[in-house]
């Protein structure tokens, strides 16, 4: 079962670098459910592992000039915001038992775990379905930049929360309201995931007793894994296997529902 934690850590960073997102809600059933993990603590460590991966990734993007940094830093800046105030402010604040329903206890555990299979399923819905064709004509196109920011600052408090990057919801953004081409939108995807995740991860260390040898191994095998998917992404459409994959992504999700409130 560890073997296969280790191959699943490799995917997460193929994704990343194929697809510029996908990856990172794979991180956190992994380390949960492969290597039976507290959900809290498995979201700090996801938030380590997305980070170093996604700032790995994003040099090979930077040498092919492949990175918006003014995209970055428009996005980016509420978007680390978010994740500051949620991992200072909500996450410690939410208690470990929350309430009961009947004989059923949400506790901090399950709350967040099915906060994550809601984001998986929400990530499954826009990697399956079909998108128009992008206008490309900069020029003619009228940017939403209170928009624009406003979903930044949702991605951190998505990213604080559970853990992961928030690609799924970075990606569409970059491409559909700020226009940028597929490749340089999952460059500056991952240098915006980096920064909310690392970010993330420092403001909560502190707060764990972190393995440090099991962290950076998982980290490793998921730069190993990024390695691929950014070598993968000169030859192959990232686009065409997001469909695919979002299949497998709202088969996780539905999993995680049904594990911790009818299996358990």
């Amino acid at each position: 079962m560890e073997y296969f934690g280790y191959f699943s850590s490799i995917l997460i960073g193929v994704s990343l670098g194929l697809i510029g997102g996908g990856g990172s809600i794979l991180t956190v059933p992994v380390l949960v459910y492969i290597f039976s993990m507290d959900a809290a603590a498995a979201t700090v460590y996801s938030l380590f592992i997305v980070g170093l991966t996604s700032a790995v990734g994003s040099v090979n993007y930077f040498k092919r000039s492949l990175i918006n940094i003014k995209t970055a830093l428009l996005f980016g800046i509420p978007s680390i915001t978010g994740v500051f105030l949620t991992r200072i402010y909500i996450v410690p604040s939410i208690p470990e038992h929350i309430f009961n329903i009947g004989t059923f206890a949400v506790t901090k555990h399950v709350l967040l775990m099915l906060l994550f299979a809601v984001l998986m399923i929400a990530a499954s819905y826009s990697m399956i379905k079909k998108t128009s064709t992008v206008n490309n004509d900069i020029s003619s196109a009228y940017f939403n930049y209170p928009l624009i920011m406003l979903q930044g600052f949702a991605v951190g408090v998505v990213t604080g929360l559970v853990g992961a990057g928030g690609g799924f919801m970075i990606i569409p953004a970059l491409i559909f309201m700020l226009k940028l081409p597929m490749k340089e939108a999952i460059g500056t995807s991952l240098v915006i995931i980096a920064a909310n995740s690392l970010l993330g991860f420092l403001s909560s260390v502190k707060n764990f007793d972190i393995h440090w040898p099991f962290l950076l191994t998982i980290a490793a095998f998921a730069i190993i894994g990024i390695f691929i998917g950014t070598r993968l992404s000169k030859n192959i459409d990232g686009a065409k296997l997001k469909p695919a994959f979002g299949w497998f992504v709202l088969a996780m999700g539905i999993y995680i529902v049904v594990k911790e409130t009818i299996i358990q």
